[in-house]
């Protein structure tokens, strides 16, 4: 690599790693399902208004599209989706986003037809989590009622015949997810779980056997279970947590609850959507599986005599797991997966147990040479104890990257703190160009594992119990104060001055609360569809997480008394805007039900009553997060102009960007 040609200001280095190369034939790759010798994924496309497409990759390895505009393979129950379609032998399920109803799709063909009919209330009755079962599927159903109230939403395990006949075959539980049927057997898995609990904070494990008796395997207060998965033997395969980590368990027929693998470390992640898998059956009677340690995943095969042989890639994040058989007679089987890698983004890959691969679907050509690529560091630092006792913090730490340009000397580099949502979601080790975006601007990152991140077990999850806008809040500061004093990577120092921090979803009410609850520290943020206002969150949110504060603040009912009311006021942003002297920038999905568009107006109007310098964008067609490509250009190029006037430096001149207006009323 050829010494840097230039010098200038950090933020206003040039670069290829534009907002229009972020979203140029980009694609999100979501769930993926082998059918025999068949392999299928599934594709959001930005450029494409945000739809999920339906990729089939056959044997020869050529791709097909399955349906086309304006199709889109997305389900909205819970809001967050996922399981939205499967295949068996060729045939394609699925829900359409639109009316949320059930299509298939015969081998052969690609004219979807209706199988449910169309709900009263538009998008009202939704389906996900389908699996097959016989000449139908299996599936989560989701009904809505006119009055739009949460506690009326009901979700049932249902059966739905190739004919449109509708069996009920789980009602009651406030949640259910998961029914998976017993091979050539009549005993049906699931999960279920009760208000105020989430799904990784207690989940119950239950088979209905054939009498249609319910067996509470695993599961309840204190243990969150995840994946079910039948063995071809009727032994049942899942992931509990009950160890403080998710780890492997198994019951054969008859037998006792077994613990397989614990690698010391989750193998499974928070079901925020339905259809993850992180391990899988071969037909051999091994087991693949991916599970993380030190911010970076590994991919291994456990051999019967439960000793994990983990496969040497060049990737570090798995999801999608799932068994494979061989290609060609004799071909060794294994398993296919989404995986990614810093150098690289998310690939559909193929893996033979003896560890041989094949890319079946590959990354965008960048045009791109990998020195342009900063790569993170995993770094753990010192934070306020509190009531858990956990007093360190992690986070994944990106320096500034760019073989052309270099910094003035002495000039210390801006930093960028990304608070990611759930807040139970993690940083991934993946190429992300909205990370190059920055990185090769001259900011240095840091996308923090605060507590109550996934990835650290049950206990560094729980630490945020009680404790949201607190234990956050020392956290992503104290990120920036060690990176700022020189204690972070080496050779990477970043301006105390310039510290910026921004967030999404939970990640927004992090950022809000930063600059509200500790000013000072930051000159500068974003809030993407954060929250603003606690209670009326919690009186205003989707069924999914209409109890979630309970857990993450305290148990709240308007009409009980104060105790409740007054943790939310003191927590929430909005009732801390007279501290609030720091820039902000916001932008809103205009049909988010996650965090309505209230959330950010409350805010800006907080930021124009104080006069203080703000931004504001409203996403038309939005939901929760950013789909369409001109809306995600809008979102970055907007924010980089943002911090551009607010800390000083120039926006490239080649990249014509229009600087968004900042407003102080």
């Amino acid at each position: 690599m050829t010494a840097p040609e230039q010098t200038l200001p950090h933020g206003s280095w040039p670069t290829p790693i534009t907002s229009e190369l972020v979203v140029r034939a980009a694609a999100r790759l979501g769930e993926v399902v082998v059918d025999g010798a068949d392999v299928w994924w599934a594709e959001g496309r930005p450029s494409e208004g945000g739809r999920t497409v339906l990729v089939r990759c056959a044997p020869d390895g050529t791709t097909t599209d399955l349906l086309p505009a304006p199709w889109n393979a997305r389900t909205r129950v819970h809001e967050y989706g996922g399981g939205a379609w499967t295949v068996a032998a060729g045939t394609v399920w699925f829900t359409d986003f639109a009316d949320q109803r059930l299509y298939r799709v015969e081998p052969g063909s690609s004219e979807p037809v209706a199988v449910t009919p169309e709900p009263a209330l538009p998008a009202g009755v939704r389906y996900a989590d389908l699996s097959p079962d016989g000449d139908g599927v299996l599936a989560v159903r989701e009904t809505h009622t006119t009055s739009g109230l949460a506690a009326e939403v009901v979700n049932e395990v249902v059966r739905v015949a190739a004919d449109g006949t509708v069996e009920v075959l789980v009602s009651g539980p406030d949640f259910v997810s998961d029914p998976r049927r017993e091979p050539g057997g009549p005993a049906l898995a699931y999960l279920r779980w009760d208000h105020p609990d989430m799904p990784w904070d207690s989940a119950q494990l239950v088979v209905r056997d054939g009498a249609g008796t319910d067996h509470v395997l695993a599961g309840g207060p204190g243990e969150s279970v995840v994946q079910p998965v039948w063995g071809a033997d009727a032994t049942l395969w899942w992931l509990s947590d009950r160890t403080d980590v998710w780890a492997l368990y198994r019951r054969r027929p008859h037998g006792e609850v077994e613990l397989v693998f614990d690698a010391g470390s989750d193998i499974a992640g928070p079901q925020w959507v339905f259809g993850q898998s992180r391990f899988d059956l071969l037909d051999d009677g091994r087991v693949v599986l991916a599970y993380g340690r030190d911010g970076a995943d590994r991919l291994a095969v456990l051999d019967t005599d439960g000793t994990a042989r983990e496969f040497d890639l060049p990737y570090s994040a798995f999801g999608q797991v799932r068994s494979a058989p061989g290609r060609g007679e004799g071909a060794a089987g294994g398993l296919v997966c989404v995986a990614g890698g810093p150098a690289s983004e998310p690939v559909v890959l193929r893996v033979a147990v003896d560890g041989a691969t094949a890319v079946l679907r590959p990354a965008r050509d960048l045009g791109l040479d990998p020195a342009w690529f900063s790569r993170p560091q995993h770094v753990t630092f010192p934070t306020e104890p509190g009531p858990s006792g956990v007093a360190e913090a992690h986070a994944l730490v990106y320096p500034p990257t760019n073989p052309q340009v270099t910094g003035a000397e002495g000039e210390l580099p801006p930093l960028l703190v990304l608070v990611h949502g759930g807040p139970t979601a993690a940083a991934r080790p993946v190429l992300d160009l909205g990370v190059q975006y920055w990185t090769s601007r001259g900011f240095a990152v840091a996308d923090v594992d605060y507590r109550g991140s996934t990835g650290y077990g049950r206990r560094y999850r729980e630490a945020l119990k009680g404790q949201w806008g607190v234990a956050d809040l020392d956290d992503v500061v104290a990120c920036a104060r060690h990176l700022s004093s020189g204690d972070g990577p080496a050779g990477l120092r970043v301006d105390p001055a310039r510290l910026a921090i921004r967030g999404g979803s939970a990640g927004g009410y992090t950022t809000l609360a930063a600059l509200t609850f500790r000013p000072g520290v930051f000159a500068a943020g974003a809030s993407h569809y954060g929250v603003a206002d606690l209670a009326a969150l919690a009186a205003d949110t989707h069924k999914f997480e209409s109890r979630y504060l309970d857990g993450l603040i305290a148990p709240f009912d308007p009409t009980a008394g104060p105790a409740g009311a007054d943790v939310y006021a003191e927590r929430s942003p909005i009732n801390a805007t007279d501290a609030l002297d720091t820039p902000l920038a916001v932008g809103q999905g205009d049909e988010d039900r996650v965090v309505p568009p209230e959330q950010a107006e409350l805010m800006v109007a907080a930021l124009r009553a104080k006069g203080v310098p703000h931004a504001y964008v409203l996403f038309p067609g939005e939901q929760h997060g950013f789909r369409k490509a001109e809306n995600i250009r809008t979102a970055l190029d907007g924010e980089l102009s943002f911090y551009a006037q607010v800390l000083g430096f120039s926006l490239p001149a080649e990249e014509g960007i229009t600087p968004i207006e900042v407003a102080r009323s």
